[in-house]
């Protein structure tokens, strides 16, 4: 098998299509506009679940921790997700409030990455956050007790199934733990890739004024 792994392995190449062209010189101003542009272009491009993004955190031991989960929202405040506040990720966010996010669209060859400071939505955002969402994510955030231990499977089961039948019956339902964050970016690089390996790389970072500097970085 492990033959098999290394042979699969050294076997595969990326961005087997044409990539885009990406002239960081016209590139816009502020981050958050480019980061729009760019997911429409990999969404058109065909590009699966663009909004699926890794969220990096620190536990209280300073070691890190990565997920993938999704975005809901990018606007003047930054990049918005959502979770239990009693998740994993929730209690390292409460003990310190920093995070890495990284988008990657092989699709166009791109991959965006931010890091900022974390914060959390009142009780009403947080609420509308889940109210626009699925049943299915309704049930699962009524279902709670992320990242804790699991008895068994059909403990799941059964937790799932009272969780999905109190959705379907109450379409409002609130789950108290649920909690939008918004992390507010400090520095966010852009990287498109290159078949001959000249990728070009656009780092902003933000002044204490608010404004944006911009940076060609090294491939």
């Amino acid at each position: 098998m492990t033959s098999d792994f290394h042979a699969t392995l050294h076997a595969l190449r990326v961005w087997a299509t044409p990539l885009p062209e990406f002239d960081a010189e016209a590139a816009p101003a502020e981050p958050p506009t480019l980061f729009r542009e760019w997911f429409v272009q990999a969404a058109r491009a065909g590009q699966v679940e663009p909004h699926t993004m890794a969220l990096a955190t620190v536990d209280a031991e300073g070691r890190p921790d990565v997920r993938i989960l999704m975005l809901h929202d990018v606007d003047d405040r930054g990049w918005h997700f959502a979770s239990h506040a009693t998740s994993a990720k929730g209690r390292q966010l409460a003990g310190r409030p920093e995070a890495a996010l990284c988008f990657y669209w092989p699709a166009v060859g791109r991959q965006v990455r931010i890091r900022g400071r974390v914060g959390a939505c009142g009780p009403e955002e947080s609420r509308a956050d889940l109210a626009v969402r699925s049943r299915g994510a309704l049930a699962a955030a009524l279902t709670g007790r992320q990242s804790e231990v699991l008895g068994s499977a059909e403990e799941l089961a059964l937790a799932s199934a009272a969780a999905w039948e109190r959705a379907a019956a109450e379409p409002d339902a609130a789950a108290p733990t649920w909690t939008r964050y918004v992390l507010d970016a400090a520095e966010v690089e852009f990287f498109q890739g290159d078949a001959a390996r000249r990728h070009t790389r656009l780092r902003y970072r933000r002044a204490a004024d608010g404004s944006w500097s911009r940076q060609l970085l090294w491939p």
